[in-house]
């Protein structure tokens, strides 16, 4: 709460109720009826797109579903062990040395004030981030780096990319778990002025470029009180090990030896509705690779947690 500088527009939580809304929508009908880039453009220009306009909007960002090649060599200079989102952090930022023509420092604060430049940024900031994310993905897993397909969809491309081994000819991702990481997008395209967004306006006040500035958001998103909490619950169902240990996990916590994680965005004081969404898709994505043993950990860890 204390990232809060100013009113938002653009989305409306009311944590008591167990309410989120993107520019008068809730996110339940989105999550239902749209996919990403249609909630891209509601967030961007405050109205869901027409058939035309959407697809506009798509041919814009896909047309930049790469990065720019000079990329290449920072990020097989990382480390194998390197963390994703360091490095995704440190690419976006020095995408930033490749258009000088659209940097403040250089040619004043006023370039911004030209739509069809902001517009450029945009479109590539959206098309090239799954392209960086995927790099680093692949480059830790020590796998070769796929291209872009312009021919899939926004979501379907980002898979394919983390995906696609080099002897799969005509691979597509399975449409479940597209469908399901198209929820998960838009379950996080927004959430009021948190600490990534305080991050990026307070840098970007400074008239310092929108990359750099994109990039400090991404670490903002890195830390675990923030988007790294995903990463701290994965590690503190490791640590349960087994449905078993959960009892003496939850006296542990109540002794405050240890921290329970995950239970929800705290700003939301009822529950959290975007996990309503998350395990309603669960099973779809289950009946397509199989069960999860942290899975199962969590789900029983949920059940106790909330009747003790």
């Amino acid at each position: 709460m204390n990232t809060v500088s100013c009113n938002s527009r653009i989305s409306f939580i009311d944590g008591d109720k167990g309410i989120l809304e993107y520019r008068g929508y809730p996110i339940e009908q989105l999550a239902e009826r749209a996919n990403f880039l249609e909630v891209a453009f509601l967030l961007l220009w405050g109205e869901l797109p027409t058939q035309k306009q959407l697809g506009t909007f798509t041919k814009k960002v896909m047309t930049h579903s790469t990065y720019h090649e000079g990329l290449e060599k920072f990020i097989k200079g990382f480390r194998h062990d390197s963390h994703p989102m360091g490095m995704m952090s440190t690419l976006i930022a020095a995408h930033s040395s490749f258009f000088p023509e659209a940097n403040p420092a250089y040619v004043g604060a006023n370039v911004y004030k030209d739509k069809s430049v902001r517009n450029t940024h945009i479109y590539t900031l959206l098309g090239s981030a799954p392209a960086i994310a995927a790099a680093c993905y692949r480059h830790k897993a020590g796998k070769p780096i796929n291209q872009p397909n312009e021919d899939l969809g926004y979501v379907e491309n980002f898979l394919y990319m983390m995906d696609r081994n080099q002897t799969d000819r005509d691979f597509k991702p399975h449409p479940k778990i597209v469908r399901a990481m198209e929820i998960l997008f838009i379950l996080h395209a927004e959430h009021e002025l948190n600490c990534s967004t305080a991050a990026i306006r307070h840098m970007s006040s400074s008239q310092a470029d929108v990359y750099t500035s994109t990039a400090g958001a991404v670490t903002a998103l890195y830390g675990p009180r923030h988007g790294g909490a995903n990463e701290a619950v994965l590690k503190m169902l490791e640590q349960i090990g087994s449905k078993e240990n959960i009892p003496q996990f939850i006296e542990d916590v109540k002794a405050r030896r240890k921290m329970l994680m995950g239970f929800g965005h705290r700003v939301y004081k009822n529950y959290d509705p975007r996990a309503r969404i998350v395990r309603s898709v669960a099973d779809d994505v289950f009946s397509v690779v199989g069960n999860e043993p942290l899975v199962e950990i969590a789900m029983e860890l949920e059940r106790i947690a909330l009747s003790d």
